[in-house]
């Protein structure tokens, strides 16, 4: 059983705001404080996140969520190495899909992991081709 869980954006937007699903990503949470798994997130999703914040709140707000995010059990993945940055690349030329869902699916197929989003639109089409685990949270 694969334990590694990459957080898209969107889960852990989901989290801070409250949405709908959260619960679902504070249970991984948990489970990753329990070590019963591995949560991961790539820088570049990590700045989606800043950027929401920074939109719907101010940088302030966006940079108070952001040290509340460095607490959490979540290992941010500084930049892509050449196998994740070529792997992106070729993702986004096939499902023309936003940089950042490129890089959630390149990280999954290198890591082995299990993708963490509720973005049914860019992911659907695309689990079967690419032959990728996901845990939808809504």
């Amino acid at each position: 059983m694969n334990n590694i869980f990459i957080l898209d954006a969107c889960a852990l937007i989901a989290l801070l705001a409250g949405e709908t699903g959260s619960e679902k990503i504070r249970d991984l949470v948990q489970e990753a404080i329990d070590g019963k798994i591995i949560l991961k997130m790539n820088q570049i999703n990590l700045l989606e996140v800043y950027y929401y914040l920074c939109n719907v709140y101010n940088q302030g707000e966006a940079n108070k969520a952001l040290e509340k995010i460095k607490k959490f059990p979540i290992e941010i993945k500084n930049g892509l190495n050449e196998d994740k940055f070529k792997e992106a690349g070729r993702i986004k030329s096939i499902y023309k899909i936003p940089l950042g869902d490129s890089i959630v699916i390149a990280e999954c197929i290198i890591e082995k992991g299990i993708i963490v989003t509720s973005d049914h639109n860019d992911f659907e089409k695309i689990m079967n081709k690419e032959n990728i685990k996901i845990n939808w949270f809504r």
